[in-house]
């Protein structure tokens, strides 16, 4: 009996001296890299409202580290994870967050799969940051970075808390939110809970560092704006002949032949281009790439949306659906009705062409990406305005004077 007594006395001075270690015992974390561009409005999107609630949930047990795609390092970083997971050609683009291996493209993937990836890396114990080269002598040159350059007026966050001095943690400490969000004020984009954002945010960006991230598409974008710059003052030619006589008329339907279905032909093309836009933009889908360009990047802009509510997509559809009821206006039409739905036409793509040059001068000037599906929809609104420019007749048509009886 005195035995018993002695072993159950002994497993309980076990379990006490058990207890403390358990209590610092460091919980699970989970580590991730968050890439993203500050002009990429579905950056923000994630950013801004799906890790703010994940980093109150998950506390110290979630760390993000995000890279900055438009700074130098960030452009390495990400090429860098590129080549290490065999990131495809069509799935490149931001925001794209990697955790582990696992890699989540776009603002619709990121909320609806990083949740569970979370919960599962946890169980297992967590996970360390992903293995991207350079991601390691990043993290501490920003460390590095951060602790000199604070000023005396700096945030009182910029010490370290109490938490971070008793739990270090195995990998390089990441900044506090207050810090990340004194360190970020020149990027328009904060993060929320413990998600620390690393990334040179350029004060301003030199046009040869712009063009340089997709020079193939950028080169093909100035190839198309000079050809619009020249279809657009050839059809401002045409025009301004006949604006002192108010004489400007479109040739019947009748006599534009091929020309003329090649107008309505155009125009669906347009629309169809434009009904796949939209709907990557209204449900923040990936966009399919072709070889040249990333579509992706200048879907993602904040350039995308027209006044920050319009889908830049869903403007196409509409003007190109407005220009096919006009072209059967002109086409069945009889009299002033077939005249004045033949003016409309020209009107819009005047409109529309001017509108396209805007839009392709920002891609490789401002965006510094190229997105073949909006080249395709400029080309086929510069093509109809060549068309419609085209049929007017060089000079005015001599209007015959009443004769006066003497």
């Amino acid at each position: 009996m005195k035995e018993l007594k002695y072993l159950l006395g002994l497993a309980i001075l076990a379990l006490v001296a058990l207890l403390p270690a358990r209590a610092q015992a460091q919980p699970p974390v989970v580590r991730a890299v968050l890439f993203y561009s500050p002009t990429c409005g579905h950056c923000h999107y994630v950013i801004t409202e799906v890790l703010p609630p994940l980093g109150a949930r998950y506390g110290d047990q979630l760390q993000i580290v995000g890279v900055d795609t438009s700074s130098p390092t960030g452009q390495v970083l990400y090429q860098a994870a590129v080549e290490r997971f065999g990131i495809s050609h069509e799935r490149r683009g931001v925001p794209a967050l990697i955790v582990d291996t696992t890699v989540l493209v776009g603002s619709l993937e990121i909320p609806e799969q990083f949740p569970a990836l979370i919960e599962q890396h946890l169980a297992q114990g967590g996970v360390d940051w992903p293995n991207i080269p350079g991601l390691a002598d990043a993290l501490a040159a920003s460390q590095a970075q951060e602790q000199p350059t604070a000023e005396p007026t700096a945030p009182p966050a910029a010490t370290p808390s109490p938490a971070a001095e008793k739990n270090p943690g195995p990998a390089p400490a990441t900044p506090q939110p207050a810090q990340v969000a004194s360190a970020q004020v020149d990027s328009g984009i904060t993060s929320a809970g413990n998600a620390a954002i690393l990334a040179e945010v350029p004060t301003a960006r030199d046009l040869a560092s712009t063009l340089r991230r997709d020079p193939a598409g950028n080169l093909l974008s100035i190839t198309l704006l000079v050809g619009m710059l020249g279809v657009l003052a050839f059809a401002i030619g045409r025009v301004v002949r006949f604006w002192p006589d108010r004489a400007l008329r479109l040739p019947a339907h009748n006599s534009g032949g091929g020309r003329d279905w090649a107008v309505a032909g155009l125009c669906l093309v347009g629309l169809g281009v434009s009904l796949y836009m939209a709907f990557v933009e209204t449900t923040h889908t990936t966009a399919v790439c072709g070889p040249v360009g990333d579509c992706n990047t200048v879907q993602q802009s904040e350039y995308a949306l027209l006044f920050g509510r319009l889908p830049v997509g869903v403007l196409g559809v509409l003007g190109y659906t407005a220009m096919l009821v006009a072209w059967a206006g002109r086409r069945w039409g009889r009299g002033q009705l077939a005249e004045l739905a033949g003016l409309a036409l020209l009107a819009m793509a005047l409109c529309g062409t001017l509108f396209s040059i805007y839009l392709t001068f920002l891609e490789p000037f401002v965006i510094g990406a190229t997105c073949m599906w909006c080249l395709t929809s400029a080309s086929c609104m510069a093509l109809i305005l060549l068309i419609l420019a085209g049929s007017i007749p060089v000079r005015p048509p001599v209007i015959a004077q009443p004769s006066r009886g003497t």
